[in-house]
């Protein structure tokens, strides 16, 4: 792109734009146009696919909360936004709601959403926050720097198993809830090792469509599938000697996982379209927030990949368990941010300090993260009191569900129902304005829609698995507001 003078201009920033609305869409399509290009999209479907298309990932988005198929509940935009992050962790999220209530705006923040604006909107304020949020880029002065802060004993353990595991030449499992820096972890264990000289890759499974990932990873010969117009290198071939990280590795297409696995068992692979042999030297490094023992037993993914992807295992403690890194932390994007506003940091008041201190972080760093940005923006050089901090918190998120095997100790004196009390007692401890109604709420969903996905969305077989009749079952998901499944099955 040039100017009239000939000079050329900067490409303009990306935008995915999802709402329900044509005429929302349409407007604000119309008007962003002339800063941004506009990607439009009608649901959460359509904006996964959208992005899954593009050669580059959006930079912005800016959803509607009330999407298909109940555009009055924010369900489908909530679900929306972890899979947006999921897809791009840098991805700066701006959420367009008419559901003007403080409890959805902490919500979506807590998910990762960089702001929240209520409609009507006007065109001004909406393109004012979009430039806002592309301004600030909080990780870049200090990511090879500082690249796993903290000095609490979960980081700790971490780095000496990422110092453990580094030299040698084996897969490595990373697992861990969204936001925690997985992705982090990966680029430290690289740099720790013998391979930091050579390329360090990073291909997201869940941000490529289907078909394509194949000749992603492998390359492709000419002629190999309509647009292959010339022979291309894939992933392992780039990598070389180096570490291949494979974030979201649960989504890797189930016809697809053989060809990996024969890749990390001998190193061989081809190209799509070709017959010839191909070695790779280059080091696997997977991620995953979900829990691949759950998808092998549900048929989703194979069980000799995930022995061979785990010879190492690494977990990334989640922020509600990392003490007073949360106070490191906060200091350390707090400097980032105010250094790029060119601003006095903000800093916290001791009742503001102590309810930092207890909140859970549901969103994990990149909440924390994204809180700073905003506080940072709104409140420089001042001092932040536990109101103006509280109207930045989800406080009324529900803790997350007990990790029994972790709270279960060697004796067998101790039944589970005791883990739960003590697990129970923390949550009650550690957590500001607890809801008992919603983390009950919370914990039934997510049994309900565990269930219907080892039932692979058969109603009959979901409720066996819950002790439920199916009568039961359908009105326990529309309380919920869970979509029913939307193509008949046999139940």
């Amino acid at each position: 792109m040039t100017h009239a003078n000939g000079m050329p201009t900067a490409p303009r920033p990306s935008l995915l734009l999802v709402d329900d609305d044509p005429l929302i869409c349409e407007a604000f399509g119309f008007v962003l146009a002339s800063d941004f290009t506009v990607h439009p999209a009608s649901g959460r479907e359509e904006a996964i696919d959208v992005v899954r298309s593009l050669a580059t990932i959006p930079q912005l988005a800016l959803i509607d909360l009330g999407l298909p198929p109940r555009p009055h509940r924010p369900d489908q935009g909530f679900a929306l936004i972890s899979e947006l992050l999921a897809l791009a962790p840098e991805m700066r999220i701006l959420v367009l709601s008419g559901q003007n209530e403080e409890t959805h705006a902490r919500h979506a923040r807590a998910l990762g959403a960089l702001e929240f604006i209520a409609k009507p909107a006007h065109p001004a304020r909406v393109r004012e926050a979009l430039f806002a949020a592309l301004s600030i880029t909080p990780d870049d002065p200090a990511r090879s720097a500082l690249p796993l802060l903290g000095s609490s004993p979960p980081m700790v353990a971490l780095r000496g198993q990422i110092q453990q595991f580094a030299a040698t030449p084996y897969p490595v499992l990373i697992e861990g809830e969204s936001g925690t820096g997985k992705e982090r972890a990966a680029e430290w264990l690289h740099h720790s090792s013998p391979r930091r000289d050579q390329p360090f890759l990073t291909l997201n499974c869940a941000a490529m469509s289907p078909h394509l990932i194949e000749s992603l990873l492998f390359g492709h010969a000419r002629g190999a599938f309509t647009g292959a117009a010339g022979q291309r290198a894939g992933y392992f071939e780039d990598a070389g000697e180096g570490t291949l990280f494979l974030d979201e590795i649960g989504e890797l297409p189930l016809d697809l996982q053989p060809k990996l696995l024969r890749v990390l068992e001998n190193g061989e692979y081809q190209r799509v379209g070709e017959t010839q042999r191909r070695f790779s030297q280059a080091r696997v490094v997977a991620a995953t927030n979900r829990d691949l023992r759950a998808e092998v037993r549900a048929g989703r993914f194979r069980a000799d990949l995930y022995h061979r992807l785990s010879v190492f295992s690494l977990r990334v403690p989640p922020l509600r368990d990392l003490e007073e890194d949360r106070f490191r932390l906060l200091s350390h994007f707090g400097a980032a941010v105010a250094d790029q506003l060119q601003a006095k940091p903000f800093r916290l008041g001791g009742e503001a300090e102590g309810l930092w201190r207890q909140y859970g972080f549901p969103g994990n760093v990149r909440e924390l993260r994204n809180i700073v940005i905003r506080l940072q923006t709104k409140y420089p050089g001042c001092e932040v009191g536990r109101s103006e901090l509280a109207a930045e918190l989800d406080l009324a998120a529900p803790p997350a569900p007990p990790d029994l095997a972790a709270e279960l100790p060697p004796s067998p004196d101790l039944l589970p129902e005791d883990a739960l009390i003590r697990q129970a007692m923390a949550s009650l401890e550690r957590e500001a304005g607890f809801d008992l109604d919603a983390t009950l709420r919370a914990q039934e969903r997510a049994f309900v829609e565990a269930a219907l996905r080892l039932a692979q969305g058969n109603i009959s077989h979901a409720a066996r698995l819950l002790g439920l009749h199916r009568t039961t079952l359908y009105n326990r998901m529309d309380v919920l507001g869970l979509p029913r499944p939307q193509v008949p099955v046999n139940n």
